[in-house]
């Protein structure tokens, strides 16, 4: 970690340090900037009793810039494409400097409880969950259990 800003050491201590219910982040033992992520899938929501992996990369402009994360499992949201990228606006126009690796997974984890159809990556997904929410969330869960759920 010589090389890592004060900050990020910090921040990598609180993720372990004080966890997040259903989240755990660690970093990659050859890469203090990569973190290996996983999220339990919200209760009441189609991802229940799920375990998603994510990966997070801190850029060399962190925090300036927004961290990079992507989901590595497959998931029917309508905010995350079939590469994993995730539609979340403080990834992108809303970053702030005073925002933590910890709320972006928070605010991940928000996301999965409610999606937002109305800023979609996959368009069609948005439009599944917009003209048949129910299909939605049973086409969500299958793939849940597809791929989340062990």
């Amino acid at each position: 970690m010589a090389n890592l800003s004060r900050r990020i050491q910090k921040e990598t201590e609180r993720l372990s340090m004080d966890a997040v219910p259903g989240i755990s982040a660690a970093p990659d033992p050859n890469n203090s900037r990569y973190f290996h992520i996983q999220i339990s899938g919200p209760q009441s929501t189609p991802y229940e009793s799920g375990i998603f992996a994510l990966e997070l990369f801190l850029p060399d402009d962190y925090p300036m810039c927004p961290p990079k994360v992507r989901f590595l499992t497959k998931i029917y949201h309508p905010n995350v494409d079939r590469l994993g990228r995730i539609c979340l606006d403080i990834l992108k126009d809303k970053w702030s400097p005073a925002l933590q690796i910890r709320s972006v997974l928070l605010s991940i984890q928000a996301l999965m409880s409610a999606p937002n159809p109305d800023d979609p990556l996959d368009p069609a997904i948005a439009r599944h969950w917009k003209e048949d929410e129910s299909g939605a969330n049973r086409t969500a869960r299958e793939w849940c259990l597809t791929y989340a759920c062990h």
